[in-house]
């Protein structure tokens, strides 16, 4: 299915309705789901049988703690739990290797009780040792690179974790933390497999992708079993899994799941067309190939409405030096990335009507804020917004002194640089292409020249997380129902503050005001009040455009017939549950 950088990760997609109440249990249940469209209850499968599905692109490490993109983290998740996790049909808090918990009169004191019957892949018994270490020998470890971190600092403060017995945690938030529940789901990891890499420092290079899938260590439903580079993951089932389905049957109900390389989009809707894949991601321009096929090659395809995602424009805002003291971006460019009358320029340059007609074939919607329609609780429309208007945009550059002053159809600066800027994407995704494409022309109007040119998605991550050598970007991040999962993007010191990084202060006052709306809504218990706290950081965003946004596609996924419980979600970009999903046909 099609790739954009992981929003847990590059942004986080952990999300959920925060559940209060001193004593509290709640169990792993499978019970009638209400969704978008209409009752959902899983049914009963049969055991055995696989699935093939696709990824766009291999995966940079098997290591979940430090995955930073979907390539990883799209496998890594059937091998890996949390405490807690997210429904991917309702978004609501599930019990995963906790089975229940309580939170005390502060708010802010929690109690885990861990289950009881769950071991890791080699047979040893998951405890609360792999919690604590987890928490506190990696997520919170300085010299450890996770995002988690970021999503789980509280005005600059770490949670407390505390072992308590072997199947008991007690967690403490400095304050009050209202997307506690939800944010606390980080995959809990085998202390006994990997503390002595954390001992010698070598965490970050450990489960790289040359490990031996035997020595991935995992609680979950499959293990990884065999990669081969550019071809293909195998997972099998895990035999001792610890969840039942409602009459009692172990899962997963699969034997295995094959998940093939297939870097290019159209080549993924042939083989999915020639029966050699079980699902795939619609784009908007494969609709009207598709739909009409629907009987005659066994397949449904399904419209889950908004993706949680989000597509945008982005400039280099990074005033550092790389390793050999140049600067990061060139000082001219840099003065044009920072001025927010070129970034609103764009922005009314941008025709979003011609992407949703053209690349998406009319399944799309204009994205406008920060959060997707998707996410219905926080989502604000009432944003500023920046309507196709090529001779506003012209006026825009022109009062910031953008002129085409030696009449070459290019505008340029003040002081005479021609406005030119390279423009990337991850190549192989033919809709962020094809939006590429419509961008740079649109610019061209404008008198912007756009030199557009699609890399490796890998690369791309490299150059967006750690050389940070780029100058203009057309991406997308996923997105969750819970503004905090974002933290690690809008706040100056997260990880993934991707446009100008790592700020020891807020270099403006507009990003100093994002960061003091995150650390209060986190605190606000009060839905009203959490509610307008990030409906004016979605304002701050769309006012002043680190990023610019373009449209959103609709979330439309084609399904064989052949597959039982074959609910995909936008939230969890693929089917609800990998556990409960079966084959009818064997």
């Amino acid at each position: 299915m099609s790739k954009s950088v992981h929003s847990t990760i590059l942004v986080a997609v952990i999300a959920g309705s925060l559940s209060l109440g001193c004593g509290e249990d709640t169990t792993q249940q499978s019970t009638p789901i209400e969704s978008s469209d209409g009752l959902f209850t899983p049914e009963i499968g049969t055991h055995g049988g696989s699935i093939t599905i696709s990824e766009s692109s291999d995966p940079k490490s098997f290591n979940y703690m430090i995955a930073q993109e979907t390539s990883s983290t799209d496998i890594l998740k059937y091998s890996f739990e949390g405490l807690t996790g997210t429904h991917g049909v309702t978004t609501e808090v599930i019990p995963l290797l906790a089975e229940s918990w309580s939170v005390a009169d502060d708010k802010a004191t929690w109690t885990f009780h861990l289950r009881k019957n769950v071991q890791w892949f080699d047979g040893m018994p998951f405890t609360a040792d792999d919690v604590d270490f987890t928490f506190n020998r990696l997520v919170f470890n300085p010299q450890i690179t996770s995002s988690y971190k970021d999503g789980l600092m509280i005005e600059g403060k770490e949670i407390s974790v505390e072992k308590i017995d072997d199947y008991t945690v007690r967690m403490v938030t400095p304050v009050p933390f209202a997307p506690f529940l939800s944010q606390i789901g980080v995959p809990i990891m085998p202390k006994h497999a990997l503390e002595s890499a954390v001992e010698s420092g070598k965490f970050n290079e450990t489960w790289g992708i040359n490990t031996p899938p035997k020595d991935i260590l995992g609680t979950g439903p499959f293990k990884i079993t065999e990669y081969l580079a550019a071809q293909k993951i195998v997972l099998r089932r895990n035999e001792d899994y610890w969840r039942k389905d409602a009459s009692g049957n172990s899962l997963p109900y699969l034997d295995q799941i094959s998940i093939v390389v297939v870097p290019n989009q159209e080549v993924e809707l042939l083989k999915f067309q020639a029966g050699e894949l079980d699902a795939v991601s619609v784009r908007g321009q494969d609709y009207p190939i598709l739909k009409p096929k629907e009987r005659e090659q066994n397949f449904t395809v399904l419209n889950d409405g908004p993706a949680f995602g989000t597509s945008f424009v982005a400039f280099n805002q990074n005033p550092g030096r790389n390793g050999q003291g140049k600067d990061i971006v060139d000082k001219k460019k840099l003065g044009w990335f920072t001025d927010v009358a070129f970034r609103r320029a764009v922005a009314h340059a941008l025709d979003k009507e011609t992407i949703i007609n053209n690349v998406m074939n009319g399944l799309g919607y204009p994205q406008i804020s920060a959060m997707s329609p998707a996410a219905v609780t926080f989502y604000n429309s009432d944003v500023p917004t920046y309507d196709y208007d090529l001779d506003k945009a012209r006026q825009i550059l022109a009062d910031a002194g953008y002129l085409d002053q030696d009449g070459d159809g290019v505008v340029e600066d003040k002081s005479g640089n021609t406005v030119e800027f390279d423009l990337i994407t991850n190549a192989g995704n033919s809709t962020r292409e094809n939006i590429g494409l419509i961008v740079q022309a649109d610019l061209k109007k404008i008198g912007i020249k756009v030199n557009f040119a699609p890399i490796d998605f890998n690369a791309l991550v490299t150059r967006l997380t750690k050389t940070y050598d780029w100058e203009g970007l057309l991406m997308g991040l996923t997105g969750g129902v819970e503004p905090e999962g974002g933290r690690n993007v809008w706040v100056t010191k997260g990880s993934l503050h991707f446009w100008n990084p790592q700020q020891e202060s807020p270099a403006t006052a507009w990003e100093a005001e994002i960061d003091s709306l995150f650390n209060v809504g986190v605190q606000e218990l009060d839905p009203e009040k959490r509610k307008l706290i990030y409906d004016r950081f979605q304002h701050i965003v769309a006012e002043q455009l680190p990023v610019i946004y373009s449209a959103l596609p609709a979330y439309v996924t084609a399904v064989r017939n052949t597959i039982g419980n074959a609910r995909p979600t936008a939230y969890a970009r693929g089917f609800h549950d990998m556990a409960e999903v079966y084959r009818k046909d064997l």
